[in-house]
């Protein structure tokens, strides 16, 4: 049977999945932590936090695409309302937990021997356990999935509570600043709950230490959503361009 689908259906679909695929290889980068300063040849910042904690910009590698799946969500905002972008959000994060349940169970496969022979020296000739190195990067800690999931999910909505509430007020002008001004808000709490969630609940971090690393990450996040501004313009005149006719 075929299945006719309008235009808007299959953008729906392609900016769904698209979502979906970003904000899945997010949260499994994520396990990462590397050097925004050494990226860019530059030397570390050293910002100082209530006199004990001089923190660089060292920065899980999951938020190099966080900002594409919020300025997504914007457009899905833009174009389905509230509504869409709540079924996505939701839909997302079953699929997110799926995929570390599978995760979670494939790391406690009992490791066949040839393929822990064939990988036990790494590049220098050190001893290499490649099925430890695999549990490590693929299973994160049950603190970390939580706050995650739970930082996404309250990011998403309030996202799309401000995204909707500043186009109300401006109409279909401004859209820099209702996509600018949901990110501030919503980064402004996913940045600090995940932190505050995996790292003080569930581990062993201060509040201080917490807050610290959150006032970088927001810094980060809001800096690479100014940023791409331009880009969510060229989305807007693309999909405008593809649903003309529709």
């Amino acid at each position: 049977m075929e299945i006719k689908l309008s235009k808007k259906d299959r953008l729906f679909l392609i900016l769904g999945g698209f979502f979906l695929t970003n904000a899945l290889l997010a949260e499994i980068i994520g396990a990462k932590i590397f050097s925004l300063e050494q990226t860019l040849g530059i030397s570390p910042v050293q910002f100082s936090f209530f006199g004990d904690y001089k923190l660089d910009f060292n920065l899980t590698a999951g938020v190099l695409i966080w900002p594409v799946v919020f300025i997504v969500s914007d457009i899905i905002n833009e174009y389905y309302g509230r509504e869409g972008v709540k079924i996505i959000s939701f839909a997302t994060a079953g699929f997110i937990l799926f995929a570390f349940l599978v995760i979670f169970a494939a790391s406690h496969l009992p490791p066949a021997q040839f393929w822990l022979d064939i990988n036990n020296k790494d590049a220098t000739g050190n001893s290499f356990d490649i099925n430890f190195a695999f549990s490590v990067i693929f299973r994160q800690g049950l603190g970390i999935i939580a706050g995650s999931l739970t930082a996404f999910l309250i990011g998403q909505l309030i996202d799309a509570t401000v995204f909707s509430y500043i186009k109300n007020l401006t109409g279909n002008k401004w859209v820099w600043l209702r996509a600018t001004g949901s990110t501030v808000v919503s980064q402004l709490i996913d940045s600090f709950v995940v932190l505050l969630i995996a790292f003080y609940v569930f581990g062993n971090w201060s509040l201080e230490l917490v807050i610290a690393v959150g006032i970088m990450n927001f810094i980060y996040k809001i800096s690479v959503a100014i940023i791409l501004i331009p880009l969510l313009y060229f989305g807007h005149f693309v999909i405008d361009k593809y649903l003309k006719d529709s």
